[in-house]
C-alpha cells in the first residue's frame, strides 16, 4: 500500500519538470526578454541546486524521518516555483529557479530510501521500476498538458506552468504524508530479528539489510570484529567509495549518464537537426516513442529479468547504449531513412532504460555504508547531475565545430566503459562472496548482492 502510495507521489511531483523546464528557457530568453544570458543561468542555477541538494538531503534522510524530509523538501521547491508567477525581474527568477533545483533534487534520495523502506527483497525492483515509470508519465504529462495552455507570447504566459509545478509538489507531498501513516503490517523475510531489526548476520553472507534504514549493515568479513571501525574515523566520501564496487558504481552511473541522459534533451536532438537533417516535429516524436516504450515494456522487463545479477544487467544496458550509438552513427550515411532510424534509436534507449532504473538504485543502496543509504543515493544522484549537465555544452562545441565523428565516436567509447565497469562490479562482488562462501556453505543467504 505505502509503496504504491510513494509511486502515485513521484509521478505527480514529476509534473512540475515537465510543465517548466521544457518552456523556461524561451520564457526567460524571448518573453521575458532577458536574454540568453539569464536563461542559459537559469538552468546552470537549477543544476546546482540539485547538486547542492541531493547529498546534503540524502544525509539528513539517514539521520531523520525520511518521509519528513522528501515532504518539506517537495514544500519548499513549490514555494520556489509558485514565486515565480509573481517575480518581474531576472535576479528573482534565478533565485526561485535555483530554489526549484533545491526542492525537486531534495525530495529524490528521500523518497529512494522510502522505497527501499516499503519493498520487500522479492518486489524491491519491481516498486524502483514502476516508480520510475511513473515519473516518466508525469513529466511527459507536465510538459502535454502544459503545452496546451502555455503562451510564450504573453508573460504570464508560463504562469500556469508553474502552479502546476507547485500544486503537484504539494499534491504528492499530502500522499507521501499519509503514506507515512500508514502503519506497515509487519516485516517481511526470514530472519528478521525483532530486538535489532536485522537479518541474522552471523551466518557469514556479506551483507545483511537493515529491516529499519533499508542500509547495509556490515559483516564482520575479516574477524577483527570491527567491521566498519576503522572507517568511522574517514570522511563521508571516503566510506562511500571505500568497497570497489562502489566506485566501479560511479563509474557506470557516470557512464550511462554521459552516454545518453546528458543528451537526450539537447545533444541528440541537435545532432539529428543539424547533421541528420531530421524534421523538428521527428524530435517530439522520438521523445513521444521512448517514453511509450518504457511504459510499454517496463513491466516485462522486469519480470524477464528478476532473476539475473545487477552487475550483468547493467553490462547489457552499456551493451544497447553502444548499439544505439552504432546506429545514429550509420544514420548519417543513409539521408532516406535517417528519421527513422533516429526515432527508433530512441525506442532502443528506452529498452535500456526499462533495465537500468530497477536496478541501479537497489544495487548502490545495498552497497551503501551501513547508516548512509540516503547520503550514497544522493552523492551518486549527485554525480549523475553533474555529468549530465556538462552533457549539452560537451554537444555544442563538438557539433557546432563540426566534430561529429568525435561527438559519436566518444559516446560509442563512453558507452564501453560502461560495460567494462559494470564487469568490475561483478568481479568486485564475486571476490567478496567467496570468503563468506566458504565459512557458510549453506545454500541459503539473507540477502543475495549480486542478485539485488
Amino acid at each position: 500500500m505505502r509503496a504504491r502510495l510513494l509511486i502515485l507521489a513521484s509521478a505527480i511531483g514529476s509534473l512540475g519538470w515537465g510543465a517548466v523546464l521544457p518552456y523556461q528557457y524561451a520564457y526567460a530568453a524571448d518573453t521575458r526578454g532577458w536574454g540568453a544570458l539569464v536563461a542559459a543561468g537559469a538552468s546552470s542555477l537549477f543544476s546546482i541546486g540539485a547538486l547542492v541538494a541531493a547529498p546534503l538531503a540524502g544525509r539528513l534522510a539517514d539521520r531523520f524521518d525520511p518521509v519528513k524530509v522528501a515532504v518539506i523538501a517537495q514544500l519548499i521547491g513549490a514555494a520556489g516555483v509558485a514565486s515565480l508567477i509573481w517575480v518581474d525581474v531576472p535576479a528573482l527568477f534565478l533565485a526561485g529557479m535555483l530554489v526549484f533545483g533545491l526542492g525537486l533534487s531534495a525530495a529524490v534520495p528521500a523518497k529512494q530510501v522510502l522505497a527501499l523502506q516499503w519493498s520487500s527483497g522479492d518486489d524491491r525492483r519491481k516498486v524502483f521500476a514502476y516508480k520510475f515509470t511513473g515519473e516518466s508519465l508525469g513529466m511527459a504529462a507536465g510538459a502535454f498538458l502544459a503545452g496546451l495552455v502555455v503562451d510564450l507570447d504573453r508573460a504570464d504566459g508560463l504562469d500556469v506552468g508553474f502552479a502546476m509545478a507547485a500544486g503537484g509538489f504539494v499534491l504528492s507531498s499530502a500522499i507521501i504524508a499519509l503514506a507515512g501513516r500508514v502503519r506497515q503490517a509487519g516485516l517481511v523475510g526470514a530472519g528478521v530479528g525483532t530486538a535489532t531489526g536485522r537479518v541474522a548476520a552471523h551466518t557469514g553472507a556479506f551483507s545483511a539489510l537493515d529491516a529499519a534504514t533499508g542500509a547495509i549493515a556490515a559483516v564482520d568479513l575479516d574477524g577483527d570484529g570491527h567491521p566498519d571501525g576503522a572507517a568511522r574515523s574517514r570522511g563521508a566520501l571516503r566510506r562511500i567509495f571505500a568497497e570497489p564496487a562502489m566506485r566501479w558504481t560511479a563509474v557506470v552511473t557516470v557512464a550511462l549518464a554521459l552516454g545518453f541522459y546528458a543528451q537526450f534533451e539537447s545533444g541528440l536532438p541537435a545532432y539529428g537537426i543539424t547533421v541528420l537533417d531530421v524534421d523538428p516535429a521527428a524530435i517530439g516524436m522520438a521523445a513521444a516513442v521512448n517514453c511509450l516504450v518504457i511504459v510499454a515494456l517496463q513491466v516485462i522487463v522486469v519480470k524477464l529479468t528478476a532473476k539475473r545479477s545487477a552487475p550483468v544487467l547493467l553490462m547489457a544496458v552499456g551493451s544497447i547504449w553502444v548499439v544505439s550509438w552504432l546506429i545514429l552513427s550509420a544514420a548519417q550515411f543513409a539521408p532516406g531513412i535517417a528519421s527513422a532510424l533516429f526515432v527508433m534509436t530512441y525506442g532502443i534507449f528506452a529498452v535500456g532504460e526499462t533495465i537500468y532504473s530497477p536496478v541501479l538504485n537497489p544495487l548502490t543502496a545495498q552497497l551503501a555504508p551501513k547508516g548512509m543509504v540516503g547520503q550514497t543515493l544522493g552523492t551518486i544522484g549527485a554525480m549523475q547531475t553533474a555529468f549530465s549537465a556538462a552533457g549539452p555544452l560537451v554537444a555544442g562545441v563538438l557539433l557546432g565545430a563540426g566534430l561529429t565523428d568525435v561527438f559519436l565516436g566518444m559516446h560509442v567509447v563512453v558507452s564501453v566503459v560502461a560495460v567494462f565497469a559494470a564487469w568490475r562490479i561483478k568481479k568486485a562482488l564475486d571476490r567478496k562472496r567467496e570468503p563468506a562462501a566458504r565459512r557458510d556453505p549453506s545454500p541459503t543467504t539473507p540477502v543475495d548482492l549480486v542478485g539485488a
